[in-house]
């Protein structure tokens, strides 16, 4: 029932949006990442949504609100953020709306058919092996580098299980950004529309969203960039609607 599960001495709860999640004090944890991908995601109506890759849940609880006529399915491979992921949609109330899978992503079209899902959403390892620093926590280094999962996998399973004219998108870095167009368009994944994330006004950009369609006609649309932070280092407006603080 909601109100009674409560986090252990190793977890923390916090509060975001209007949402409450339990994660570990240590190991991986939700980061600003996982909520632009959530605000970028424009599909009206859809009643089918994976989670690839879903963590400790917070993207697949936020679409169960959203969308309330969608089935999420939260796929996660590792054995204690599924244990949280389950936690949290309970704790969350949305047992009815999420079922946690653990399950290897590159597994998926073993558990659905083809042409399934409305909408895919996911925020992949982006690191390739042996670049970059590696964590030395399991979680952290899998959620940061293709160990378990590389690009290629979650866009070709993408490509079976999505429904034509379904959508896939997803948060990454820049530096892979025309790796990743090759490899959508090889799954038939057309990219659609993209959004470059900067620190602040005048810096390079650090990561970007980007929404591929099954079988999409080409034609991509850049919206104006996002910016985190202001002059005065303080978030910007539309990052305190991202985290659901009202300002006024």
């Amino acid at each position: 029932m909601i109100g009674d599960i409560v986090p252990d001495k190793i977890e923390t709860l916090d509060s975001i949006r209007d949402i409450k999640i339990i994660q570990k004090k240590r190991g991986y944890r939700f980061s600003v990442d996982a909520l632009l991908l959530f605000s970028f995601i424009g599909i009206r109506r859809c009643t089918k949504i994976a989670d690839f890759g879903a963590g400790s849940g917070i993207i697949s609880v936020l679409l169960s609100k959203r969308y309330p006529e969608s089935k999420v399915y939260a796929v996660e491979l590792q054995k204690d953020l599924a244990g949280l992921a389950i936690k949290n949609v309970a704790l969350n109330g949305r047992e009815d709306r999420v079922e946690v899978i653990m399950e290897d992503i590159r597994k998926l079209p073993q558990v659905f058919k083809e042409n399934y899902f409305d909408l895919i959403v996911s925020n992949p390892p982006f690191r390739k092996p042996k670049t970059g620093l590696l964590s030395p926590e399991e979680e952290k280094a899998i959620a940061r580098h293709e160990i378990k999962i590389t690009i290629d996998d979650i866009l070709r399973v993408g490509g079976l299980i999505l429904k034509d004219k379904g959508r896939l998108d997803l948060i990454y870095h820049p530096v892979r950004l025309v790796e990743l167009f090759a490899r959508m368009k090889k799954y038939q994944l057309e990219p659609k529309r993209l959004r470059f994330i900067h620190s602040r006004e005048g810096a390079e950009a650090k990561m970007v969203l980007v929404e591929g369609v099954k079988g999409g006609r080409g034609g991509l649309r850049v919206e104006r960039p996002l910016y985190i932070y202001d002059g005065d280092g303080g978030y910007t407006e539309e990052m305190n609607e991202i985290y659901g603080i009202n300002k006024k």
